[in-house]
């Protein structure tokens, strides 16, 4: 199955993305060019297509967005004019000054179930400074690019990223992805120090959230690597607990079954998601007790959460995926 085409969404910033990215090995005929590498004529063009796009994004124009998207993304576009629909007002009459871009080149006659591209400078510990690695599932072959740009918005700094497809001699839009850069005043180093800090406390519960916030602000994209998120990673993996999430999380008279436990940024704020299986949220009355019943009790459960996130939000969630949310702020759960 083709990988474009897919969105996706969340209330730390909108995305659509055409394109699914795994952590893989490598596989042949595939090969990545950095800005230095691919010449003046594609670089100009990556970075010019990449900046008409951002301010149709900032206008919220999402009808000239699709006209300029590859087939498969423009026959289901519901998610790219959601994404910019939400995230214009933090775009509109920003700056936004381009990274240094990527082409990448996937060979061959049938989509590549696992692409690996090593994009820079390698040495025989792995990255180095000057290089990224993405990774791709499913990728026809085709030319691709992938541009970031920094935004200094109204709300803070934004970093907004375009997957672009070569057809013919345009650059097509193959995916889209928003997302703030801080979190209130606070970036992903910060972060990582604090994660640091909660682990010399012995708080890993802590400390493995705040690793995920770090290279969540840290990564423009989350299909790409660095030497930095990387190094995270390798330091993530000492702290992190074999109980998260929690698979049975009782309430007293009920027991919850826990899917998912991830930090989201809200604004100025940091809480945490916990999502858990329901069998109806139709009843929102009783979906809004369950809800907070299983916010009290996941306090409970890891009382070092209140010395780490602003709040929490509980998401009740059908077999269908319909689901139903509350949030409360961290002191208000007693």
């Amino acid at each position: 199955m083709s990988t474009f085409g897919k969105t996706c969404s969340s209330t730390l910033g909108l995305c659509a993305l055409a394109l699914v990215f795994l952590s893989v090995k490598s596989v042949s005929a595939q090969t990545c060019l950095t800005a230095s590498d691919m010449g003046e004529a594609p670089r100009s063009a990556l970075l010019n297509t990449a900046k008409r796009y951002f301010d149709m994004a900032a206008r919220g124009d999402a009808a000239s967005l699709r006209q300029n998207a590859i087939p498969s993304l423009a026959g289901s576009f519901s998610g790219i004019e959601t994404a910019v629909k939400d995230n214009q007002s933090n775009l509109s009459g920003a700056q936004a000054v381009p990274r240094s871009p990527f082409l990448f080149k996937a060979e061959g006659t049938a989509p590549i179930e696992r692409a690996e591209f090593l994009c820079g400078v390698f040495n025989k510990s792995g990255q180095t400074s000057d290089s990224a690695v993405f990774v791709i599932s499913n990728l026809p072959p085709g030319t691709y690019g992938v541009v970031s740009l920094d935004v200094a918005g109204p709300k803070g700094p934004y970093t907004v990223s375009f997957v672009l497809q070569q057809q013919t001699t345009d650059w097509k839009l193959g995916g889209f992805y928003a997302k703030p850069s801080q979190v209130g005043a606070h970036d992903g180093n910060w972060f990582a120090e604090q994660a640091r800090s909660f682990k010399a406390k012995g708080k890993l519960h802590d400390a493995w959230f705040y690793y995920l916030e770090a290279r969540e602000l840290l990564a423009p994209v989350p299909f790409m690597s660095t030497l930095t998120t990387d190094k995270l990673y390798d330091e993530m993996q000492s702290v992190k607990p074999a109980d998260l999430p929690p698979t049975d999380l009782p309430t007293g008279s009920k027991t919850f079954k826990v899917t998912e436990l991830f930090p989201i940024a809200m604004d100025k704020d940091l809480d945490l998601v916990v999502k858990y299986q329901s069998a109806d949220v139709s009843n929102t009355t009783q979906a809004f007790q369950d809800n907070t019943a299983v916010m009290k009790a996941l306090v409970t459960k890891y009382p070092e959460l209140r010395d780490a996130f602003d709040g929490i939000v509980a998401r009740a969630v059908e077999p269908s995926g319909r689901d139903y949310g509350s949030l409360l702020a961290m002191k208000s759960i007693k």
